[in-house]
């Protein structure tokens, strides 16, 4: 592989009420406001050493703009430029901003519909970890994957793979021969930086961040609740079977799904072998059998389209929506 891709490292989401938003992610959840200026909410976790890992900006639809993986050297961008032509992929170069810290960053819309950015320069930011009388809310730590609902996660599985991501966790279907139904691909030597999910797509269904452990999550409900966030509280708190984690997924007030996100496991081995899921265990989803609300399946951001600056069509998935013990029967 020519390039090399680090990690998750940033997203931009569309939001209707920057008022709004702020009371939700600054003033409850706990993210640490970088900059704002009446068009952009710039913010990132304590445990993050560059400027942002969330843009919000606002905009008449609510929507996710892109999101952005961080490469090793403005070299790795040459050499994704290459790549991307070669697989006949338009690139948009985005220069640099030294107000907000971002370096030059190259753009595609990849081939499964999906707004994403590769970037190495962002400015550096003082390291706030040890600042434990900042900490509030979820006390977020850091950006850690990205979660995307695509129509034919065979197709995605394939793309990502010629990125240079490693497989850690595969739900298959109990066909024969068994078809991919969701993935979790990693860079960073954790469970994965994105997963590809089964869906009306392509949208994106979550980003999640990373908090100390589960009395953290466990703080965050009762915030939540106390500052009548209940309708905002969509699944959780609980613990995955996959990737092993303690998980709480919210929903923004413009309904963008965010996931508090801690102890899943290293993965580091170059032998690693990806771990199979049957798509009808359900102790896939949550280790304790309790299934995921309808709402989790069926909604989820849309992307925008840089070309044309509207949101992408939907395309119908090729596989179940949902586990059959989760199907509605008439």
């Amino acid at each position: 592989m020519s390039f090399d891709i680090i990690r998750a490292g940033h997203a931009e989401l569309l939001v209707t009420d920057l008022n709004k938003a702020y009371d939700f992610y600054v003033e409850t959840l706990g993210f640490k406001l970088v900059y704002e200026d009446g068009e952009h909410i710039y913010l990132r976790g304590h445990e993050e050493r560059y400027h942002h890992s969330l843009c919000l900006t606002k905009y008449p639809k609510a929507g996710a703009h892109h999101i952005a993986f961080k490469v090793r050297s403005n070299e790795d961008l040459k050499a994704l430029e290459e790549f991307f032509l070669k697989n006949n992929l338009e690139v948009i170069w985005i220069e640099k901003d030294y107000e907000l810290g971002l370096g030059k960053a190259l753009r595609i819309q990849d081939p499964l519909g999906f707004p994403v950015e590769f970037y190495y320069e962002m400015e550096k930011a003082e390291w706030s970890l040890q600042k434990y009388h900042e900490y509030k809310g979820a006390k977020i730590l850091r950006i850690d994957h990205f979660n995307i609902h695509v129509p034919n996660v065979e197709l995605a599985f394939e793309w990502y793979k010629k990125l240079g991501f490693y497989v850690t966790e595969i739900t298959e279907t109990e066909d024969e021969p068994p078809k991919i139904w969701a993935a979790w691909f990693r860079r960073k030597h954790t469970s994965h930086d994105i997963a590809l999910t089964n869906g009306y797509g392509p949208r994106l269904h979550h980003i999640a961040f990373y908090v100390p452990d589960r009395l953290a999550i466990l703080d965050a409900a009762d915030i939540l609740a106390s500052k009548d966030y209940i309708k905002n509280m969509e699944r959780g708190p609980g613990r995955h079977g996959i990737t092993n984690a303690f998980f709480f997924y919210l929903r923004d007030p413009d309904g963008h799904r965010i996931e508090l996100y801690t102890g899943d496991y290293l993965s580091s081995d170059p032998d690693w072998e990806p771990i199979i899921w049957k798509f009808h265990d359900p102790k896939r989803q949550t280790l304790w059998g309790t299934p995921a609300p309808p709402s989790w399946f069926e909604e989820s951001s849309l992307v925008f389209n840089f070309k044309t600056k509207e949101f992408m069509p939907l395309i119908k998935p090729i596989l179940p929506e949902k586990p059959r013990y989760l199907q509605v029967t008439h």
